[in-house]
């Protein structure tokens, strides 16, 4: 019997140091659709930048990369943690709908500040589409 020695030790989210990580931000159009679409940022400084400052990267990116034209029209105001690298994921394939305090409410915070780190996944929507759906939260997909 073999022995696998080539797998290293060390978890995703301490492969990459805070100022240059990975991080997937989950831009949702729509909750009743679940329509939503991933933009990876790499080599994020996660010390300096701030959360104001993740939201208009993510903002730009939608606005003038290919691909995101049906999601131009929305307001994206509100960044929420979805999840970190080995943490408990949510069934919710968008957006993590427990743990309201997840919720980046100060745009001046840096990252590592708020809990960022290599792999972490976060969701960016409109507040009131999200309280809308919170007070309802049927989806139509999959009626």
């Amino acid at each position: 019997m073999s022995t696998y020695t080539d797998f290293s030790e060390v978890h995703t989210n301490e492969a990459l140091p805070k100022t240059s990580a990975t991080i997937t931000i989950r831009i949702i159009k729509s909750f009743q659709y679940r329509t939503e679409r991933s933009l990876v940022l790499h080599n994020l400084n996660l010390e300096t930048t701030t959360v104001g400052q993740l939201k208009d990267i993510a903002r730009q990116a939608v606005q003038t990369q290919p691909g995101w034209k049906p999601y131009r029209n929305v307001t994206l105001d509100t960044l929420k943690l979805y999840s970190k690298a080995h943490g408990a994921k949510t069934t919710n394939l968008i957006i993590n709908l427990d743990h309201d305090e997840w919720i980046l409410n100060d745009d001046s915070k840096a990252l590592v500040e708020v809990g960022f780190e290599n792999e972490t996944e976060v969701s960016f929507f409109n507040r009131e589409l999200y309280e809308a759906f919170l007070a309802n939260p049927e989806t139509t997909w999959d009626t």
